[in-house]
């Protein structure tokens, strides 16, 4: 299999305690700030690689904001990150935490352009957004999919774990067919340190509380 091949399947996973020696500080070339209102467009299209998946996908993303975020814009443009060039502004990361369902902290839409992979800035945002994260605050969860194995190596070193329950709100759990992709495209130290945990039935029936998934 090659990587453009590597299927869309629902990979869920949760973070009880958050290692902090996986921490790293971010370039100086760089910095943070948030995603301005005037940037929609370009966060909408932040996550797709080339021009015809970003034409493709352009209307499910409106849709998703619309019905995820545009009830708490406000708060949307508050904890959307970016991370930019110092020199030029240009976005070149992304990711923020959201109270999905209004109940549960949640990773959301983390990306980092081709081009800029290699530079630990995923690393270093994640850092950003976990350092102030309280115990209270946790568990932490998020959906991927096995074409991000780089980000589910990433994550697993942040000390999340890969969701056993076969189903989570109205979405299969597909960790299983995943694993074996997982497997082939990640470096095997990476992949044998994956570690695994039945999510609590609460995280169940919040995932149920509505019909548009929010994470």
């Amino acid at each position: 299999m090659k990587e453009k091949d590597i299927p869309d399947l629902n990979i869920f996973m949760m973070c009880e305690k958050i290692n902090t020696s996986a921490f790293s500080e971010l370039n100086k070339e760089y910095y943070i700030r948030n995603c301005k209102e005037k940037e929609l467009d370009i966060w909408k299209e932040f996550h797709f690689d080339n021009n015809e998946d970003k034409k493709k996908y352009y209307q499910y993303m409106t849709e998703y904001f619309k019905n995820v975020y545009e009830k708490k814009k406000k708060e949307f443009f508050e904890r959307c990150l970016f991370i930019c060039e110092k020199v030029t502004d240009k976005p070149v990361s992304t990711c923020f935490i959201w109270k999905a369902y209004e109940k549960i902290n949640t990773i959301h839409w983390f990306k980092t352009l081709k081009e800029y992979e290699g530079k630990r800035l995923g690393r270093a945002l994640l850092t950003y957004l976990l350092k102030d994260i309280e115990q209270r605050d946790l568990p932490i969860y998020l959906h991927t999919q096995p074409s991000s194995f780089r980000a589910i190596g990433l994550y697993s070193d942040f000390g999340f774990k890969i969701v056993t329950n076969p189903i989570i709100g109205y979405r299969n759990n597909d960790y299983k067919k995943a694993l074996p992709i997982l497997k082939q495209f990640m470096r095997k130290d990476v992949f044998e340190n994956l570690k695994f945990i039945e999510a609590p039935d609460s995280f169940d029936k919040i995932a149920k509380s509505e019909k548009q998934a929010q994470f």
